[in-house]
């Protein structure tokens, strides 16, 4: 299990985090750095937003992530990046935090478990040392100093009346040793008891963690953002708090979002299940039914699947009871587990209750090596009444049935999270094994579909402007009644009916009798809301005469199907948008080009100059200053005052890790051993990395010692210095393999590898609001559309619209940037190159017509685009005009329409 790919998603992720922490050296601040860091990612910077009780300017930034897309993962691989990007420092405590015992014994355990995914993660830091709490009260200086721990604990173990929280700030002779030999500098820093001469410092574990500066990581943050909690942290002098949840707060204590992932880029990334189908029934006996026979269907899907290679299967149906009430006739666990017995046949053994008096599941763990994903582990059916154990995972699970309407938020949140997480993380061959299943017993559908949704974004974490499209109707009379998962593309036209007689409203229901209006003058009754059939029974007994009654009846169904008019967008009907992309041939075979690494570039480090720049003293010279103290105060190039947060952090670390006195070798050793820099060889690497830091040593003031106390910040420029001569090395090879006159026997624009939009991967990382102007946009492929950098580039958007409208353009995209299943880019040297606007123009004889690719660039950036110009040509170019290629600037509009004639267009337009 230890072998891990990480998703693309979770790669841009660690990238954020990695820039951000970069950027807080960098700049004066770790806030400036937030703001500046989510400014360059997404296009808009993000205000910082300072954490309640601690220091104004300590690290502290959210990673939001929907339910299923792995933040314990990340989190784990997060450490290394903390201590080598923000520490700097080879060791260091991490104080994670979980939301209960049950989650902390799972996590602990695979933390420790060497084969488990995040073990591995963790290792990447170098030697690590797992503890709970109890553990940690009495943890050596020796294992703090020589490894990377990781202190595991409940967030409620933190508060004051806990008795395990008392005894972290409790002397301890078992920590004595941590407090030998301190400077005064760190000695002040501790807590203490008593006034005057009875004042004593207590060898606690509270002392020895503010010793230590802890990263703080949040797993589930929503569950431990209290301020009484975070108020205890503080004591602890973190050196940043890093939260992971899937519903941050953004209004109370608004969480500092750094990267924001959508439940569509899991979907695209086969990490859960979308959409849920849902189905309503009344009866609660037929909806047990229908969920039976559906779960039956994928059964039978899944050993098909099972016989052609596919992994093992066994979908499983989690049932929400009714809790037993005194005196009430409810649809408790007893009445459903007989109801599956008798009425369906299901044998005893398929079914485990789990409540909390019945322990089924924890039995299921005992008796079988893999639990309930076992193969020899019959069960198919999971009955629970509130909700299931935490830490319980199954990807097996398929179904929901809900015995009542959607009223326990937290037991359908929880149930919802078990049904959506993908087995094996990957595509299954049916569709329909893609998908999850909701059945609920209710009568009203858009009702049920609303609270579901509502659900998804409390519980798992989806933001609200993707959830329409994530409930859909099993049942096309039912989907005619969802308006909601039309998002707004839905038109309904009001009913009206002439009455023999005024209709006694006052005796029908609320909510039906928003639905209607009134009018006694022309005595018609107008139905401005569909109705349902349910509904209509209702109303008509409003009446008295046969015949109102039939028309009210009859007024219903007209107003729940030909009344209303549905918008679909081409994505909705079924039309697809396949891109043709960039390949290049490698040993005779093409390959998507997605990387540059894969062009064949002389790269040989011995011919450059291995000697330190003049910014690499420079920095050096500055490091040294922080980590003495010295005083930093003022950026003379922006005037504004310098955070002391990083600096002070700097010296304690620095006081509190002693640097090992290594000889020059081992300490050319260990930086070749931190240069993750996979396209050299180890021998070229270790050449370089000698000659360098022999040459920085020869430099008045650079001793042995010091090289060994920045040894961090000198493998960072190293690091820096080695990539920006790789990235030169790139370069050339670039121009020479895509641009010399023979490019077009390297290169090739081909149908074998095309980006696809699909319909319920477009995710974008703010979507539109209206900031630029209203427009109506009616061709755009998908229903949600991606924010706009600039006005002129609304206006751009409107202009290809209003084409599309008089049919010069199919459908068009807004692409969007670095949002994976959404983004389709061309490759260049030194990053992606992701072209504005995607056009499908028309096309004859049933054959797609040409794809014409539009980037419009304000003028103040247009000679800065030079290498998007070239690449977009040669993309253009290279594709037997099936691709176009036009970059715009000053709303010349007429340099697209060149382009939309569907025969002899010229393919790219520099």
């Amino acid at each position: 299990m230890s072998s891990f790919a990480p998703k693309t998603y979770q790669s841009q992720v660690l990238e954020s985090v990695e820039a951000y922490f970069k950027a807080c050296h960098e700049l004066p601040s770790p806030s400036i750095a937030f703001t500046a860091t989510t400014e360059r990612l997404w296009g808009r910077g993000n205000p910082y937003n300072p954490l309640s009780g601690f220091p104004v300017d300590m690290p502290y930034f959210c990673l939001r992530v929907p339910t299923g897309g792995g933040k314990t993962w990340l989190a784990a691989k997060s450490v290394a990046l903390v201590n080598t990007h923000l520490l700097r420092c080879e060791h260091s405590v991490i104080l994670w935090l979980v939301p209960s015992k049950p989650i902390r014994g799972q996590t602990l355990r695979a933390l420790r478990d060497r084969q488990h995914p995040y073990h591995t993660a963790l290792r990447e830091t170098g030697p690590i040392t797992v503890l709970d709490l109890e553990d940690a009260k009495s943890v050596t200086r020796a294992a703090l100093d020589t490894s990377t721990t990781i202190i595991v604990a409940t967030r409620q173990a933190f508060q004051v009346e806990e008795e395990e929280c008392r005894k972290v700030y409790q002397s301890n002779g078992a920590l004595m040793h941590h407090f030998d030999n301190l400077s005064p500098l760190l000695r002040d820093e501790l807590l203490s008891e008593g006034q005057g001469a009875d004042r004593t410092t207590p060898y606690s574990l509270a002392n020895v963690l503010r010793l230590r500066r802890p990263f703080v990581v949040v797993d589930e943050a929503h569950n431990n953002r209290t301020e009484l909690a975070f108020d205890m942290l503080a004591r602890f002098r973190p050196s940043g708090v890093m939260e992971l949840t899937a519903t941050p707060d953004l209004e109370r204590t608004p969480s500092n979002v750094l990267h924001s992932v959508s439940a569509a880029e899991l979907k695209a990334e086969e990490m859960i299940k979308l959409p849920v189908v849902l189905e309503t029934e009344p009866n609660w006996q037929q909806c047990l039914a229908n969920a039976i026979g559906r779960r039956d269907a994928l059964h039978k899907l899944a050993d098909d699947e099972r016989h052609a290679g596919a992994a093992y299967l066994r979908p499983l149906v989690l049932i929400q009871s009714e809790p037993r009430r005194a005196g009430v006739d409810t649809l408790d666990f007893e009445r459903v587990r007989n109801e599956l017995i008798t009425n369906h046949g299901i044998p005893a053994n398929e079914i485990i209750v789990a409540t909390g008096e019945e322990k089924g599941l924890e039995q299921v763990d005992t008796d079988y090596r893999l639990g309930i994903a076992d193969p020899a582990c019959p069960v198919k059916f999971v009955i629970t009444q509130k909700a299931l154990a935490e830490g319980w995972d199954c990807p097996f699970a398929y179904i929901l049935v809900s015995m009542a309407s959607l009223h326990s938020a937290t037991a359908v949140e929880q149930l919802l999270g078990r049904i959506l997480r993908q087995p094996g993380a990957s595509h299954r061959q049916a569709p329909a094994l893609n998908q999850s299943y909701a059945f609920v017993v209710s009568r009203n559908f858009a009702e049920t579909a609303g609270a579901l949704r509502d659900r998804l974004v409390a519980g798992a974490g989806f933001e609200r402007r993707e959830v329409a499209e994530f409930v859909t109707a099993a049942r096309g009379e039912q989907a005619r009644l969802d308006l909601e998962g039309h998002g707004g593309r839905v038109v309904v036209r009001p009913v009206a009916i002439t009455l023999s007689e005024k209709p006694d409203l006052r005796s029908v229901p609320k909510p039906i009798r928003d639905k209607v209006i009134w009018d006694g003058k022309l005595n018609t009754l107008t139905i401005s809301t569909p109705l349902t059939e349910d509904e209509a029974e209702t109303l008509k007994a409003s009446v008295t005469s046969e015949t109102a009654a039939a028309a009210i009846v009859e007024a219903a169904e007209v107003s729940r199907t030909t009344a209303i008019e549905f918008f679909q967008t081409p994505a909705e009907l079924g039309e697809r948008f396949r891109v043709p992309q960039l390949a290049l041939r490698i040993q005779g075979e093409l390959a998507l080009f997605d990387d540059p690494e894969v062009l064949e570039y002389p790269w040989d480090l011995s011919t450059y100059d291995a000697a330190p720049t003049a910014d690499d003293i420079s920095a050096l010279g500055a490091g040294l200053k922080v980590s003495e103290g010295g005083e930093i105060d003022v950026d003379v190039a922006s005037g504004r005052v310098v955070s002391r947060f990083l600096p002070d952090l700097q010296r304690d670390l620095g006081l509190v890790y002693q640097p090992e006195n290594w000889d020059e070798i081992r300490l050319a050793t260990w930086l070749c051993r931190n240069l993750p820099e996979q396209s050299l060889t180890h021998a070229s690497k270790q050449a370089f990395v000698a000659a360098w830091l022999t040459e920085l040593l020869g430099r008045e003031g650079f001793t042995l010692a010091r090289a060994n106390l920045q040894k961090f910040l000198v493998r960072n420029r190293l690091e820096a210095r080695i990539r920006d001569l790789r990235k030169q090395a790139v370069g050339k090879a670039f121009q020479q393999t895509l641009f010399a006159d023979d490019a077009a026997s390297r290169v090739a624009v081909t149908d074998h590898y095309a980006f696809e939009f699909h319909a319920q991967a477009y995710a974008p990382s703010r979507d539109y609001d209206g900031r630029f102007g209203a427009f109506e946009f009616r061709k755009h492929f998908h229903g949600r559309m991606g924010d706009f950098d600039s006005k002129e580039e609304f206006e751009c958007a409107c202009w290809l619209d209003i084409q599309a409208q008089q049919g010069r353009i199919q459908f068009w995209v807004r692409n969007l940037v670095r949002r994976e299943g959404s983004s389709f880019f061309l490759q260049k040297a030194d990053g992606r190159f992701y072209p504005d606007f995607l056009c499908q123009l028309p096309g004859n004889d049933d054959k797609p017509g040409p794809v014409l690719a539009v980037e419009y660039k304000g003028a103040d950036r247009w000679l800065s685009a030079e290498d998007d110009r070239l690449i977009g040509g040669l993309w253009a170019n290279l594709s037997d005009g099936r691709c176009r290629f036009v970059m715009v600037k000053d709303k010349r509009w007429d340099r697209i329409e060149e382009h939309l004639t569907v025969m002899s267009a010229p393919s790219a337009d520099r």
